[in-house]
């Protein structure tokens, strides 16, 4: 999310951004400001929560009313486990944020962009929702729904000619791992030990090569790996 903002901002993008930490927005959004005299919205709000979400981004300010580039980039992992050992609590977790989230921010955004008939939704989704593997059974299951809502929303919206983009991104260095394990920060670096994983500038820099597109050119899905990674399951570590 903050790769993607740093990108936009350097374009001079009236950018919105959001996340549950207050701290994190406010310095992000000052930060931004400042190297790149854009303009900048921090909103903070919990993505599974429909109130919350309708309540921050159906009122928003004239400048920042009509949404041109929607990045659904709220998700994580929560836990590593035989689906017999599971904890609820994860389960819950990751189904209210990695597909409610998207759905709820969708809902309120969507509209206008079908109203002006002019939108790009860009969907963060994961090879884990193109293959699955030993323990990652519900995270898989909710990157898989992102999959199929991104070729979905592509559908029910192509009256409106809004852009939809599902990307897919294999082993990304960034707080994924750190957050899967609880925090276990030894555990989290050596999933990417041996290999040179992407980063989040790269995904960011795949984002903005899609949405700088001619209009009538739509990428519709994109798998992303770094170059050890052939899939979910086949990496070459040295």
């Amino acid at each position: 999310g903050q790769a993607c903002a740093e990108i936009f901002a350097a374009r001079h993008y009236r950018l919105i951004i959001t996340g549950r930490r207050k701290e994190r927005l406010d310095h992000l959004s000052q930060k931004l400001q400042s190297e790149y005299q854009c303009e900048v919205l921090p909103i903070c709000f919990d993505v599974r929560d429909y109130g919350q979400t309708e309540a921050a981004l159906s009122a928003l300010p004239e400048p920042f009313a009509n949404i041109d580039v929607l990045i659904n980039n709220a998700g994580l992992a929560s836990g590593f486990g035989s689906i017999q050992s599971g904890q609820i609590a994860d389960w819950e977790k990751m189904i209210d944020t990695n597909i409610k989230g998207l759905l709820y921010v969708t809902k309120v955004v969507c509209q206008d962009m079908i109203r002006r008939k002019s939108g790009h939704i860009i969907n963060i989704a994961s090879i884990a929702g193109k293959e699955v593997y030993a323990n990652g059974n519900v995270y898989c299951a909710t990157k898989h729904a992102v999959d199929a809502l991104s070729r979905s929303m592509r559908i029910d919206m192509l009256p409106a000619g809004i852009k939809v983009t599902n990307v897919a991104p294999g082993m990304v260095e960034t707080e994924f791992s750190l957050v899967r394990f609880g925090g276990d920060a030894e555990r989290a670096k050596n999933v990417y030990q041996g290999l040179q994983p992407l980063t989040a500038h790269d995904i960011a820099t795949v984002i903005d090569m899609v949405v700088q597109l001619p209009p009538n050119l739509v990428v519709n899905d994109i798998t992303l790996t770094p170059l050890a990674q052939a899939s979910a399951n086949h990496a070459i570590r040295s």
